[in-house]
């Protein structure tokens, strides 16, 4: 099952998808996607983000890939909806998108091993996580200005539930920039699967239901500028659209 969330005449409502751009409100009523303000789709904890998990990304940043996972963390306010802004700020001389799919734990969980780890997942869904390549400091220590900037992370639109995502480790990832295909490559390029990441990070602190795991990128980042509408895809999961705007464009009212 596919379900999202929205905000709409003043009150949360979720949704699922309904055909033709269109989502079904829990009561039956119909109403356009692009109409919608969209939420993320769950109410996020924790976000564990992945640096350098797709080989062809760290060749691509000349880096050697990693031997453990490379984690850091993302604050709530980095997160945002479907369709929504993300700002490029003026002093910004190259901003990629990361399109990532973000796994979503379902139960309250610790010390879990690679075995179980999968039943600890409640669904997907898929991330776009900016970057901003001035304000890097170094790959191996992102700093806050590169990944927790206000909606620099959006998620979306929807959670599919894990029973419906037969192997999460063979989905296609696209992302287009105005229509035009940048970004391909496939989850089973990740370093570290999924169910290595959740005993990683179970084995030193409590993962919750609504932490959010983004499991990295692969090769084919590309500048992305004010007017810009950015999709980013992973096939059975969703398509997540956002727009780049510049400073009028994201303080305007």
């Amino acid at each position: 099952m596919k379900r999202g969330r929205i905000f709409y005449n003043g009150s949360i409502h979720e949704v699922t998808p309904a055909g033709a751009a269109q989502v079904r409100l829990a009561d039956g009523r119909l109403l356009d996607e692009a109409d919608c303000h969209w939420l993320p789709p769950v109410q996020v904890g924790t976000v564990f983000a992945l640096g350098l998990n797709y080989a062809d990304h760290a060749a691509e940043l000349a880096f050697k890939a990693p031997e453990v996972p490379l984690v850091f963390l993302k604050g709530p306010n980095a997160i945002t909806g479907h369709r929504a802004r993300t700002h490029r700020p003026q002093d910004a001389t190259y901003m990629h998108y990361e399109c990532e799919l973000a796994v979503v734990i379902g139960k309250t969980c610790k010390n879990v091993s690679k075995a179980d780890a999968m039943q600890m997942v409640a669904g997907y869904s898929v991330a776009n996580d900016y970057a901003i390549r001035d304000y890097l400091e170094n790959y191996y220590r992102p700093n806050l200005r590169v990944k927790n900037r206000d909606g620099c992370t959006p998620l979306g639109p929807w959670l599919v539930d894990a029973a419906d995502v037969p192997n999460p480790m063979a989905l296609q990832l696209t992302t287009r920039i105005n229509g035009q295909t940048t970004q391909q490559g496939t989850t089973a390029d990740m370093i570290f699967d999924i169910a290595t990441l959740i005993e990683y990070l179970s084995s030193f602190m409590t993962l919750n239901p609504g932490d959010v795991i983004l499991t990295g990128t692969p090769e084919g980042l590309a500048d992305t500028k004010p007017g810009d509408v950015v999709e980013t895809e992973i096939a059975g999961i969703g398509c997540l659209v956002n727009h780049i705007v510049d400073d009028a464009g994201y303080f305007q009212p």
